[in-house]
């Protein structure tokens, strides 16, 4: 458990939203209990940390149309569904979208806390990809545009040789430049290195490669 995860409850049913909120806070959990999808809609946050644990069916918005609200806002909290009524082409679409878990009502308190453990570390092992994407990125900005020339041969196996006769410049200077670029991106390998141009989404990664 972490204490900077929160479990995010959205249920109409006030008694089942409060027992649940009680029975996690008990167990040391933070919880925030919202009693519909709008509700939540309007207070969640890019920052929020933890899962959500959704009902399916709700007045107004139902929690499959809060996730896909959630999803075109680029909001990727984990999502636990829960519902009394589950059927296969709710929970196919559900999980399609990206829920992690479909629960149906009740549910045992050993198998919800359970799920919400997975879900935070899902939430742990998202916001570690995005921390290093981005360190990659910043790597990336701060390499001059012969530096970025030379990366890109590099990355495609040519040796210092054949990439000072594609640049038509000395492989002296080709190790110079090869020597800070490894630096910035602070590779230790070209393994490494490919392995870093690979986290990059794929127009970026094309664009690492060939530009």
């Amino acid at each position: 458990m972490n204490a900077e995860q929160s479990v995010y409850i959205v249920d109409d049913d006030d008694a089942m939203r409060e027992s649940m909120q009680l029975l996690l806070e008990m167990l040391g959990y933070r919880v925030q209990g919202f009693a519909s999808a709008k509700a939540f809609l309007g207070s969640c946050s890019d920052d929020d940390r933890g899962c959500l644990v959704l009902d399916m069916r709700m007045p107004e918005m139902t929690g499959l149309e809060l996730q896909q609200a959630l999803r075109q806002r680029g909001y990727d909290l984990p999502i636990i569904f829960l519902s009394g009524f589950g059927d296969v082409p709710t929970t196919v679409r559900a999980v399609q979208l990206g829920a992690v878990d479909f629960l149906e009502k009740p549910v045992s308190k050993s198998k919800l806390t359970e799920r919400i453990e997975r879900a935070f570390e899902i939430d742990r092992r998202q916001r570690d990809d995005a921390r290093a994407l981005a360190a990659v990125r910043a790597r990336c900005a701060s390499l001059t545009p012969r530096e970025r020339q030379v990366m890109r041969f590099a990355t495609q196996g040519l040796s210092n040789k054949d990439i000072a006769r594609e640049l038509e410049i000395s492989p002296r200077t080709v190790e110079t430049h090869r020597a800070k670029m490894m630096e910035k991106m602070e590779a230790d390998s070209i393994a490494m290195l490919c392995n870093m141009v690979a986290l990059c989404p794929p127009g970026e990664a094309d664009s690492l490669r060939s530009a």
